[in-house]
């Protein structure tokens, strides 16, 4: 894949995320891994830009560096660069990014308890995840640092998190794995919700979902 291959498939992804259901208008961020020469860094979609008049000259390309990271681009990153830049720079697994404000990702992340207590083991599928549950990163302002930290600590052993007040995140090994992550995590949130309307779930036991960890860590086509 060149980098103009990868700049599209970025925006590609970016417009189908609102036919799955799980963004609107011009919210959320899509970004993919991508070095240049010696240097670790990565494409990120533009900040406020629609998705349908994105271009490839309108993704930005960001350094992994540690203090202040090197920008080339003629727009401006998403304004949520920060979580997207420290994830590649402390996860080797993370390839791909996909943030949204999926609509009950979004909804159970306003609820007190969702934000104390995450999505707990109520569907064997939460384990996508990669844990016993998926966690919500308390809320902070958008595109400050103090919420880069929050998801960062989230995603402590996990693949995925909701963001209080906020929406979700997922990562992945291409850009493929994040996005059907997400659109994952929005069935979990939207079939949680229902059970919880319906009197509340029971839960998975801690040693069956370790069972299905197990089984998804060998789980391939």
């Amino acid at each position: 894949m060149t980098e103009d291959q990868a700049r599209q498939a970025i925006i590609d992804l970016a417009r189908s995320m609102t036919g799955h259901g799980i963004n609107h208008g011009s919210a959320g961020n899509v970004s993919m891994r991508w070095h240049r020469g010696g240097g670790d860094g990565f494409l990120v979609t533009p900040s406020a830009l629609p998705y349908d008049q994105c271009t490839i000259d309108d993704i930005v390309w960001m350094s992994v560096a540690a203090n202040e990271p090197v920008i080339d681009g003629r727009r401006r990153p998403s304004s949520e660069w920060r979580f997207h830049h420290d994830l590649y720079a402390h996860r080797a697994d993370a390839q791909a990014i996909v943030h949204t404000h999926a609509p009950h990702c979004a909804a159970l992340a306003c609820l007190p308890r969702i934000q104390r207590e995450g999505i707990p083991a109520f569907h064997y599928m939460v384990a996508l995840a990669g844990g016993h549950d998926i966690r919500c990163a308390p809320y902070a302002t958008f595109g400050t640092q103090a919420l880069s930290d929050h998801v960062l600590a989230a995603m402590t052993d996990r693949r995925a998190c909701l963001m209080a007040h906020h929406g979700m995140l997922a990562i992945g090994a291409s850009l493929d794995a994040a996005l059907a992550l997400a659109i994952e995590l929005e069935w979990l949130a939207r079939t949680y919700a229902q059970a919880l309307q319906l009197g509340g779930p029971a839960l998975l036991s801690a040693q069956e979902m370790d069972r299905v960890l197990e089984k998804f860590s060998s789980y391939r086509p």
